[in-house]
C-alpha cells in the first residue's frame, strides 16, 4: 500500500481482498518511485533496520535497500507483495517482505532504526494498540516518519468521492500524543509541518501538500 497509500484517492480501504483487488485492477497501481517525503527526510541518515508500512508494491523498500538499509516492507496485500519481491531481484537478502495485519501482529518493540509510514491509512477502529506498536517498534536513536496528506487537501476530494471521514483515521497530532505519552525527554519532534508536494499530484485528486512528522527517540 506504500508508495502512494491515498496518492490515487481518499477512498481507504479497509481488508486484505479489497486492497488485493485494488492492485489486480491494474498491472501496476503505483509508480514505482519512492514517495518524496521518505527521500528528502532521510537524507544524509546512515542505513540501519527500516520498517516500510504498508510497502505496496515496494518502491521506498526498494529504494532503501538499494541504499543499504536492511528493510522490512510490510503489507496486507499478497498481490502487492508479490510484484514487490519480483522487482527487487537486485537486492535480495537486503530486503524482506511480510504479508501482515499489524492491527493483529504489531513490528517488534526497539527493533528499528526507521519507521517509515507514509500515507498509510492507520485506522482507529484498529485500537490505540495498532499506533503504539509503531511507537514502539522504534528502536533508540531511531527515526519516526509518519506521512498524511494535508486534511485540507483530502476535504477537498471527500466533497467529490462523500466517502472519507477524517475522524477515521490517525493524524499526526494524534501520534504527537502518544509520543508525548512515553515522557519527557523520551522523544526529540524534528520535523512537524505541512508543505508542499515534491511531485505533481496524481490527475483527479488536490493531494498538493503533505503533512510531515519527523521524531527521533532519544531514550
Amino acid at each position: 500500500m506504500n508508495n502512494g497509500i491515498a496518492q490515487d484517492d481518499s477512498r481507504h480501504s479497509d481488508t486484505a481482498q479489497e486492497w488485493d483487488e485494488r492492485y489486480s485492477s491494474r498491472e501496476q497501481l503505483f509508480s514505482g518511485n519512492p514517495n518524496g517525503v521518505l527521500v528528502t527526510e532521510i537524507d544524509g541518515m546512515p542505513p540501519g533496520q527500516a520498517l516500510d508500512v504498508g510497502c505496496g508494491e515496494g518502491g521506498d523498500a526498494l529504494w532503501l535497500a538499494r541504499r543499504d538499509w536492511q528493510v522490512t516492507g510490510v503489507d496486507v496485500s499478497e498481490v502487492a507483495l508479490r510484484r514487490a519481491a519480483a522487482a527487487g531481484a537486485d537486492v535480495e537478502g537486503r530486503v524482506s517482505w511480510a504479508r501482515a495485519d499489524l492491527a493483529e501482529t504489531p513490528p517488534p518493540a526497539g527493533a528499528f532504526d526507521l519507521v517509515s509510514v507514509q500515507y498509510f491509512p492507520l485506522l482507529r477502529s484498529a485500537g490505540p494498540a495498532t499506533a503504539r506498536g509503531l511507537v514502539d517498534a522504534v528502536a533508540p536513536g531511531g527515526t519516526l516518519l509518519f506521512v498524511t496528506h494535508a486534511l485540507a487537501d483530502l476535504k477537498q476530494d471527500a466533497a467529490v468521492t462523500a466517502e472519507f471521514d477524517p475522524a477515521r483515521y490517525y493524524w499526526a497530532d494524534d501520534i504527537i500524543k502518544l509520543l508525548d505519552a512515553d515522557g519527557a525527554g523520551a522523544w526529540e519532534i524534528q520535523v512537524d509541518e505541512t508543505r508542499g508536494r515534491t511531485a505533481p499530484a496524481p490527475p483527479g485528486t488536490h493531494h498538493h501538500r503533505d503533512t510531515v512528522l519527523r521524531a527521533r527517540r532519544v531514550a
